[in-house]
């Protein structure tokens, strides 16, 4: 511990905005992780629930859920049965789900992109700490006695190195979260629009039942008018 904090003065001013980069990565990484987790969560158990409504056709069900949830894939299905109402056909529904998709989308990207730019900017304030570092240590030994400024140079350096070394601490990390978190985001888009897709095809395939189902009666009206 006293290492690291003897690191950390020793590194200049620097060190301080480097740390506060860190904290706002972690702290955002954090909030994206919950949020994502709870999506994934909230999407699944509202899954289950859709699944069977749409079996049993209570497309009201499905509806009044989507109003009433938060998850995502709630509203998706809910827009696309207040389409059917609307227009039977198969590509209006999906479009309706689609745009259900880009609406969500947003909020599950949502300040994702920040954990990149805080790790480059963490990396640049490293270098940028280390080159005033440089400037500084030269700018000294330029007074200095000639028996002492190998030693004065060296240590100045190994100093002004500190920010460096702190930057990419700082930076590695955030860009690893900032891939986890951008991997999480893409999976829960791909299953948003996968429980579209199958949510669709029960529609289309209750339709086709209905529509078999009336055809025979639909033959046997013109036998029975003939006897």
């Amino acid at each position: 511990m006293d290492t690291l904090i003897r690191f950390f003065q020793d590194g200049g001013a620097f060190m301080y905005p480097i740390a506060i980069v860190l904290a706002a990565g972690l702290a955002i990484a954090i909030e994206r992780w919950i949020v994502l987790s709870t999506a994934k969560s909230a999407n699944r158990q509202a899954f289950e629930r859709i699944l069977p409504m749409l079996q049993k056709k209570d497309y009201n069900g499905v509806v009044n859920l989507g109003k009433s949830s938060s998850a995502p894939i709630a509203r998706i299905i809910a827009s696309g049965i207040a389409r059917m109402a609307q227009s039977p056909r198969r590509d209006d529904i999906e479009l309706a789900m689609e745009e259900g998709v880009m609406e969500a989308m947003p909020r599950l990207e949502k300040r994702t992109p920040y954990l990149a730019t805080l790790a480059n900017i963490a990396t640049l304030l490293g270098l940028l700490g280390t080159i005033i570092g440089l400037i500084q240590a030269f700018t000294a030994v330029a007074s200095a006695d000639p028996a002492e400024k190998a030693a004065l140079l060296s240590s100045s350096i190994a100093v002004a190195m500190n920010t460096t070394a702190f930057g990419l601490v700082a930076a590695i990390p955030l860009l690893l979260i900032h891939s986890m978190i951008q991997s999480k985001t893409t999976e829960i888009i791909d299953s948003l629009e996968m429980a579209g897709v199958k949510c669709l095809n029960i529609i289309a395939q209750s339709s086709e039942v209905v529509v078999r189902n009336r055809a025979p009666e639909a033959a046997a009206k013109p036998q029975s008018s003939a006897q």
